[in-house]
């Protein structure tokens, strides 16, 4: 972990629309998480996501819980970030770490590079303890790599 970022990086054989896609589409993140902990994702309406948009996690992390996310970066095709918190009052205090996306054309398909950064977490210092940043590295590899497999796999894109 370099400060309050941990990025890892893979160079995905599709465009970096098809990626864009997938990943602005809340409902279809319990496929990509790397980590097994989304369940369910829920927007207020069916579009896509966008600067601004809110959606909600179901989360399972040893016991069932739910957080909050608005879209805080959005560059289409290109960059797509959101802020989670706790819903409600309990946001003030728990939650702040960004999960952002940035997508690159190359020329074996599009690099894509995840970021979990926790500079704007309330709780950045406990989430540094442990091995929590080495599970959630693995954890965001595993992510990297289903996005591949769910847009190389026939009939899965």
């Amino acid at each position: 972990m370099d400060g309050n970022v941990i990025t890892v990086e893979r160079t995905i054989p599709a465009s970096p629309e098809a990626i864009f896609n997938l990943l602005s589409d809340a409902a279809r993140h319990p496929e990509i998480d790397g980590s097994g902990t989304v369940k369910q994702a829920r927007t207020a309406d069916s579009t896509r996501l966008r600067m601004g948009s809110n959606f909600g996690m179901a989360m399972q992390m040893g016991f069932k819980y739910s957080m909050a996310n608005t879209v805080i970066e959005y560059q289409e095709n290109r960059r797509i970030a959101w802020q989670t918190r706790a819903p409600g009052v309990a946001g003030r205090v728990v939650g702040g770490r960004i999960w952002r996306y940035e997508l690159e054309p190359v020329a074996a398909g599009t690099r894509v590079r995840e970021s979990w950064d926790v500079s704007r977490d309330h709780q950045r210092l406990l989430l540094k303890l442990g091995g929590l940043p080495a599970r959630t590295q693995g954890n965001m590899t595993r992510t990297l790599e289903r996005i591949e497999r769910i847009l190389v796999t026939p009939g899965n894109g």
